[in-house]
């Protein structure tokens, strides 16, 4: 189960980052919905919200870092699905944005709902996961 969530996440991450870098220009903008949903391509030199923006190295030690915590708690298969999934998403998410950043010092972002800061499929698969993994340990119940 794993492999196919990281797999999954990472090539539709990737797909469609080269998709809108191949046909937008940086911060150019194409309403699907106009004015609710844009894909918008803007480069984000932070973390979340452009937070500590230019933080290159210390993005990338952090990202290594919680994949390791990540990938060895996944290792040791000591956890119910629900968490299982939980953290496949976030290592994932990590996954994808990490690349970005080794490659080309930032991470793209495209997924424009005017309301909110610009994001990726990575960044969603983050949020999703720790939203679950949140749930599962406010409501936990005895399940493997």
């Amino acid at each position: 189960m794993i492999p196919v969530i990281v797999s999954a996440i990472l090539v539709l991450d990737r797909l469609t980052k080269f998709l809108v870098t191949k046909e937008l220009n940086l911060n150019s903008s194409v309403p699907l919905i106009k004015g609710v949903f844009h894909i918008t391509l803007v480069h984000n030199r932070g973390a979340a919200f452009g937070f500590l923006k230019n933080q290159l190295p210390l993005f990338i030690v952090t990202s290594l870092i919680a994949i390791i915590l990540i990938w060895r708690a996944l290792k040791s298969n000591k956890y119910a699905k629900i968490y299982t999934i939980a953290l496949s998403l976030i290592l994932s998410g990590a996954l994808g944005n990490l690349i970005d950043r080794l490659f080309y010092g930032y991470v793209i972002d495209f997924l424009d709902f005017r309301v909110w800061p610009v994001f990726n499929i990575a960044d969603s698969a983050i949020t999703v996961g720790a939203v679950i993994l949140g749930w599962s340990i406010l409501f936990k119940k005895e399940q493997k």
